[in-house]
């Protein structure tokens, strides 16, 4: 064996030290290997410590949270059993919410999360705090310190939606918020089966019954887990049972008990005395008595002989728990618990009590009890939150981005805008981070925020190229990069965006930016070679042009000897698509045919029958050579409409040709003054917003260039006899301007009062999102029944008087009762949820019309479904009665675990809440 020499001594040194540091790190960032996470707070530096009890390592706070301060409690509260991790804390004096995000944690699966906190007069203030505490979006409880010495532990048993959680702390106005330490422990999804993905466990209280000495806490590695089990115990009135043999948990044991615990038991000292112990509710100021879940194990402990039997009932407040007499098994864990939170009571009385065939008295060997509080509020979509961290990292963003971006609503990150689902998770749809001293590439992060509208990274210092993962964005409208020094070109798939009008790139200002399209080579001197190929090329080009423009003028001029019927300058009529609307089309012979000023008077026998008058000029009805009904709408001299707005070939005379639409207007039958007063059913109102809505899309999307309505109303939506719907009246259309992708240009404010996009009404500039605001009104009113601006009794906009209700979740509240319930509420609220996103302020917070679409289709299926439903069954009920949890009684509670060393609280004829749950740290006293 070779001798090893000082210099290979240092080096092994360093690759130990290397590869412990390694290891430290490694802890801090992930779970260990039993996937707990352990943090102590406050603690300065990178690197941990092991726990000599629990062998558990515990990390430094570095990484799991950027605000707060370090602090160290007061020297006069440290003592020899007081646990190392209450030495330190972190503060939080600035901002509502701050938050510890813990990671690397996997969807779905259930978990304990456990928060310590020790104040310790760590300010010199010796002034008490209180604060409530969060699990990401869902209140959790309120921590109350009510003494600096006071340990206080709080638990909670949840479901966990991602691969993260945060665990948050707001600020009520009573003190500084601070924590000591935090844990994460996973379990399996089958314990704990009370706590599911709308409703989580607080822990009031976890007991050991039978040591009698109140140090003996079990903990890891004892229990797997890491729950943490207090001793409870009262030598004036109980027995102390015990066996050193293992008791055995059954299989697929709900609670997994830890034999350590379940080795000893009580049993009363008096033979024929009961056991008994006793908690009260913790009022709470939405709930004054919440309800709880109680959990007792149970296991023979003794070998009994065949005469001898112990049996016994257990009561709650004077009422039988089990409907049965309970025997427990030797050597097993068994456990009676309820599923549902008791029915409220100010106080909760636990008698057990041996029958009279009984021969030795009851037993317990441990408890827990909990509270239930919702888990149902959905966060942020957890794509949109990783990436927003992700960028947040990247950039050292130092805004107030704590906890869930999007909710609660009044906390959301400060330059981040979020859309509000009824039913899905917020999604971040606009980011402002301008003039925010960004430096580096941008992040590709950026790309996947898949429901962003409008980005915003102007006047920063970026650099590098724009990645072309940008263009994947599906809702991506506007991309400010202005003021920035990237550098290469602009990729090929925003370049497409930018052509087909669906994205404003602004790019200006930025020096190394080649915007051809092309890639950014250095210029490279002339030669002849160039100028032999691109003169050539000009030339074809030159060719291919004349000679096209050639044929054209032969073909009209073939065109005008062939038709002797069109007279020039006179009889020009619309070259509109000639059904006069877009939607379902049951017209196909109208389709793209064009009429003389003749044929226009014989149709409608020399303009007879008026049918109607607007502003584009009067309608008459009329009839084609195969007797199909129209109506012809032609643009009187005293218009002003048509000459610019309508695309039509120039003359005197303009007209439209379209399907004659006999049940007259949406407006009409959504007030019940058509069809003999019959409103429109839930079913035909879906319809009609659906075709109305396809023809705005290929309004939008399918014409070229792309024509914005500027008119969207109740009115101008035609309905035929089948109550197929058609927009009508084009008279304010407006066509794209490609030099311009985002609006068109216009001095003059149209539209209809109650109709008009606010936006559109400040920059006199309309969009295609115009007519999305619009059209969010038209199905308010198919939802309401109501007209766009109602008398309440002051005047006031559908919109506004819709969200004010809506806001309190009362859906029947807005619904027309003409339609008298026959409607599928999810699909109602659907649809409502459309319009007020439709109806937002800011036009990049809308949907697309081929989003609006999508989402009508899905209603439309709802209401398929309902029908079909109901075609075959009576029983049929919408809401919480087809949810497989809705048997339980879920209470949102805020109720504070504080725990209370000096004050034993979970005994007999005392408080349950007040017990100490501390960890391994200061002694009973």
């Amino acid at each position: 064996m070779e001798r090893s020499t000082p210099g290979t001594m240092a080096a092994w040194s360093w690759l130990l030290l290397l590869c412990f540091t390694a290891g430290v790190l490694q802890a801090r960032a992930q779970p260990d290997n039993n996937g707990f996470i352990s943090v102590d707070c406050g603690l300065p530096g990178k690197t941990g410590f092991v726990d000599n009890k629990t062998t558990i390592f515990i990390a430094a706070d570095d990484g799991f949270t950027d605000g707060g301060e370090f602090h160290n409690i007061s020297a006069e509260f440290i003592t020899p059993t007081l646990g190392r991790s209450y030495h330190t804390l972190r503060s939080f004096p600035d901002g509502t919410r701050n938050c510890y995000t813990l990671r690397s944690l996997v969807p779905g699966l259930k978990y304990l999360i456990r928060a310590f906190f020790m104040y310790g007069n760590y300010d010199g203030l010796n002034k008490l705090p209180m604060f409530d505490l969060y699990i990401g979006v869902n209140f959790w409880t309120t921590v109350n310190i009510t003494a600096p010495d006071n340990p206080v532990i709080v638990e909670a048993i949840v479901v966990v939606p991602d691969d993260f959680v945060q665990v948050c702390m707001m600020k009520t106005g009573a003190g500084t918020p601070f924590i000591s330490g935090l844990n994460l422990r996973p379990l399996k999804n089958m314990l704990y089966p009370q706590a599911n993905a709308t409703q989580g466990l607080v822990l009031l209280g976890r007991f050991n019954f039978g040591p009698t000495d109140y140090t003996d806490i079990i903990r890891y590695p004892d229990d797997p887990h890491d729950r943490i089990w207090f001793v409870w115990s009262d030598s004036t009135r109980w027995s102390e049972i015990s066996t050193t043999k293992k008791v055995q948990n059954t299989d697929n044991d709900m609670y997994e008990v830890p034999t350590a615990v379940m080795q000893t038991a009580i049993t009363p000292r008096n033979a024929s005395m009961n056991i008994e112990f006793s908690w009260d509710a913790v009022p709470l100021p939405n709930d004054p008595n919440p309800g709880y879940i109680g959990i007792l194990y149970f296991s023979e402990l003794q070998l009994l002989p065949s005469n001898v039997t112990r049996q016994f009932y257990i009561n709650l407040n004077g009422k039988l728990w089990l409907q049965k007499v309970y025997t427990p098994i030797y050597l097993y864990s068994d456990a009676t618990y309820n599923q549902n939170p008791y029915l409220r009571y100010p106080s909760y009385n636990i008698s057990i009590n041996a029958t009279d065939n009984s021969t030795l008295p009851p037993l317990i060997n441990a408890v827990e009890v909990f509270s239930v509080i919702s888990t149902a509020t959905i966060g942020t979509d957890s794509q949109d939150v990783s990436a927003i961290a992700e960028i947040k990292a990247k950039y050292q963003v130092k805004k107030n981005w704590m906890g869930d971006p999007c909710v609660p609503k009044t906390l959301a990150w400060d330059k981040v805008t979020c859309s509000y689902a009824i039913s899905n998770p917020p999604r971040i749809i606009s980011i402002n981070l301008a003039s925010s001293g960004l430096n580096g590439e941008i992040s590709s992060s950026f790309g996947n925020l898949k429901a962003v509208q409008n980005l915003d990274l102007s006047n920063n210092n970026l650099t590098g190229p724009i990645p072309d993962a940008l263009a994947q964005l599906p809702s991506l409208t506007i991309l400010d990069l202005t003021g920035n020094q990237l550098s290469g070109s602009i990729p090929p798939g925003l370049l497409k965006r930018i052509q087909d009008g669906s994205l404003d790139l602004r790019y200006g200002n930025n020096p190394n930016l080649c915007t051809n399209g092309n890639s950014c080579q250095p210029a490279k001197k002339k030669s002849k070679l160039a100028i032999y190929i691109v003169v050539p090329i000009v030339l074809v080009v030159v060719i291919i042009l004349v000679a096209t423009l050639i044929c054209c003028l032969l073909r009209r001029k073939k065109k005008a000897s062939t038709n002797n019927s069109v007279k020039p300058q006179n009889e020009t009529v619309s070259n509109m698509p000639s059904n006069g609307g877009y939607g379902h089309s049951s017209s196909p012979r109208l389709e793209n045919r064009r009429f003389t000023y003749d044929e226009l008077k014989k149709i409608t026998n020399n303009f007879h029958r008026v049918l109607g008058r607007g502003g584009f000029g009067y309608v008459y009805d009329g009839f084609l050579e195969d007797g199909t009904q129209v109506a012809v709408k032609l643009r009187s001299e005293s218009s002003n409409q048509g000459a610019k707005e309508f695309l039509a070939e120039d003359g005197e005379y303009m007209a439209l040709v379209y399907e004659y639409m006999s049940e007259g207007t949406m407006q009409e039958h959504i007030a019940g003054k058509n069809n003999n007063g019959r409103y429109l059913t839930w079913r035909e109102r879906l319809r009609i917003a659906l075709e109305s809505a396809q023809g705005l899309e290929y309004l939008h999307k399918g014409c070229n260039p792309p024509l914005i309505h500027r008119d969207v109303k109740a009115a101008n939506i035609l309905l035929n006899s089948r109550l197929e719907a058609k927009i009508a009246d084009f008279g304010l259309s407006k066509a794209f301007n490609h030099n311009n992708d985002t609006h068109i240009s216009t001095n003059t404010l149209v539209g209809t009062p109650g109709y008009v996009d606010p936006e559109y009404q400040a920059t006199m500039q309309p969009t295609t999102k115009s007519d999305v605001y619009s059209f969010g009104v038209v199905l308010l009113e198919l939802v309401t029944g109501k007209t766009p601006i109602l008398r309440d009794p002051e005047p006031i906009s559908i919109i506004q008087w819709a969200r004010q209700r809506l806001a309190r979740g009362n859906i029947e509240s807005v619904v027309d009762t003409q339609m008298h319930g026959d409607h599928d509420v999810n699909g109602v609220w659907k649809v409502a949820d459309i319009a007020l996103k439709c109806t937002s302020n800011a036009s990049a917070q809308r949907p697309t019309m081929t989003d609006v679409v999508a989402q009508l289709q899905e209603c439309m299926e709802l209401e398929d479904r309902r029908g079909s439903i109901n075609n075959t069954s009576n029983d049929f009920y919408t809401g919480n009665s087809n949810d497989p949890n809705s048997s339980y009684n879920i209470y949102t509670t805020d109720q504070s675990t504080n725990v209370s060393q000096s004050s034993s609280a979970f005994e007999m004829e005392h408080n349950f809440g007040r017990v100490s749950t501390m960890s391994a740290g200061p002694a009973a006293r």
